[in-house]
């Protein structure tokens, strides 16, 4: 039996689709336009690949998507779970409200049900106060048909998970095994605050995850084919659908992350910068043994401090559907608007009305697209300057992600791509690989399934040696429990850092596995 797969990943612009056979070969792909509600534009994307590989149903084993759902709930305050959020920290933490710092219309739709307990632990994981159960079981009754969605967060909770755990415990008995909860300590790193944040944006997301993941299975069926589902997470692997219900936060940014993943996989360069030219903006990120390079600074999620793994990408409002600005004076602007998806009526070139950067790259000689007599009229000293000006913005956000001068290689990718020459400074060489318009599905279908933990040791209490074991083995259960084949696990990352202001030969770890799908393998032996 074939196992073809299909990657789709949704763009600002674009939702671009692609079938691989089993040796990742890409067998067809399709570009159809992102629409407002994310999911019509993945089932049209999903119906024109399937087609275009001409393959019956029965032979696509694997879907994966790459979606914006999650992220534009929280952009646009849509479709968010009732959520109630408790804090395990009294007496130490009751200075600082739960949700300080997020904007005013945020924090009406989720700050409706927020408490703090007694409970949570110190720095070296003795207990600040005992936990506050009779508290917790109190709070459970209030809740009961108020919320559907319960985020825990407990002071250091990734040096010790013991009232996280118990709080949980007692909300399941009180309001039902079908309540779903967010543990801070599985989603967010060291620092209360921005740990809670993400808890909570975490627990909000759960419904948009569920019916997005529903949404799809019922596309596939639609079209016959009987596919394992899973979505892109934000460190280019994959999560089964049970996981991304359980985490929907790591959903978030994984676009970047598999166009990331597709380049390196389409030039098979490891180690190398990618610049991503969508219709609306360009990301550049790193890669790092194929693998995306992490943020290490907090990150911001629609105006909300948070501090979960996020990948470390910078993006400029610069891709083929932003609009120029050409004044009386002979000055000129670049964006921040886009004509985005309808860039094929909107643009010069194709006979519409708004000059854009594509327009700019044909009549410099750049590009072929379009009718090039369309431009003609730009003058070629404007043309030239406002070119000039779009490649520096891309080579000025090559340097500041680079952490040397030395050059390295630069892969372009993405629909936009044809905007940029084949050289540019701080690249030993830019390449721009073949099916690069749609690398971001292609690192979707390609990639592989990982499970990654942060936390915080007391490394006197094991040896150091068995501390890093005990981490390895953390990581490898998050990976199996994500969807992974126990066989095939692989640590892909691995960092110490020992924190000398604890006590105990305190040693922050963070440890990632990755490995193939286990219904992979089972496909094989069959």
């Amino acid at each position: 039996m074939s196992t073809y797969r299909i990657g789709i990943d949704v763009g600002g612009t674009h939702t671009d689709a692609v079938v691989l056979d089993e040796a990742y070969n890409v067998i067809a792909e399709v570009k159809a336009t992102t629409t407002e509600d994310v999911s019509s534009g993945i089932y049209d994307a999903l119906k024109k690949v399937v087609a275009k590989s001409g393959l019956p149903a029965e032979e696509f084993r694997y879907a994966m998507l790459g979606t914006t759902h999650c992220t534009n709930a929280i952009v646009e305050r849509k479709r968010l779970n009732k959520v109630a959020a408790i804090r395990i920290g009294a007496p130490a933490t009751t200075a600082i409200k739960p949700l300080v710092g997020v904007p005013d219309d945020l924090r009406a739709i989720l700050g409706k049900h927020l408490y703090i307990v007694g409970g949570g632990n110190e720095f070296d994981g003795r207990e600040i106060a005992p936990l506050d159960e009779e508290g917790i079981r109190q709070i459970a009754e209030e809740l009961k048909g108020q919320v559907d969605s319960v985020a825990i967060t407990s002071v250091f909770s990734p040096v010790s998970t013991d009232h996280e755990l118990r709080t949980a415990k007692i909300i399941k008995e009180v309001m039902g095994e079908e309540t779903v909860l967010s543990l801070s300590s599985e989603i967010g790193s060291v620092g209360l605050l921005e740990r809670e944040n993400a808890t909570i944006l975490n627990a909000a997301i759960v419904d948009v995850a569920r019916s997005t993941a529903d949404g799809f299975v019922k596309a596939l069926e639609k079209e016959g084919i009987h596919a394992d589902v899973f979505f892109g997470q934000n460190d280019g692997t994959l999560m089964s659908v049970e996981y991304t219900v359980k985490y929907p936060i790591l959903t978030i940014a994984c676009g970047p992350t598999n166009s990331l993943r597709g380049a390196a996989y389409l030039t098979d360069k490891p180690d190398a910068l990618v610049v991503d030219v969508g219709g609306t903006t360009t990301d550049v990120g790193v890669l790092v043994g194929s693998f995306p390079r992490q943020s290490s600074l907090a990150v911001e999620i629609g105006g909300v401090r948070t501090n979960f793994r996020m990948p470390d990408i910078a993006s400029i409002g610069l891709g083929g559907g932003t609009v120029i600005t050409i004044k009386e004076d002979g000055s000129y602007q670049i964006g921040p608007e886009s004509v985005g998806y309808r860039l094929i009526e909107k643009g010069l070139v194709f006979g519409g009305d708004t000059l854009t950067t594509t327009d700019i790259a044909v009549a410099a000689g750049k590009a072929k697209l379009g009718n090039p007599e369309l431009v003609n009229h730009l003058h070629p000293n404007t043309v030239d300057k406002i070119y000039a000006k779009m490649v520096e913005m891309a080579e000025d956000t090559i340097d500041k992600m680079k952490t040397s001068s030395t050059p390295v290689p630069v892969i372009l990718v993405g629909g936009g791509s044809i905007l940029f020459p084949d050289q540019l400074k701080g690249a030993s060489e830019v390449i721009k690989p073949e099916n690069s318009g749609v690398a971001n599905a292609i690192g979707s279908a390609i990639s592989q399934v990982s499970g990654q933990i942060e936390k915080i040791f007391n490394a006197d209490e094991l040896g150091r040696e068995k501390t890093l074991e005990l981490a390895r083995n953390m990581a490898f259960q998050q990976a199996i429990e994500a969807g992974a084949d126990p066989d095939q696990l692989t640590l892909i990352d691995l960092e110490e850092v020992p924190l000398s202001y604890l006590p105990g030969n305190a040693t922050k770890i963070r440890a990632k596995a990755a490995g193939g799908l286990l219904s992979e393998r089972e496909n094989i032996q069959s």
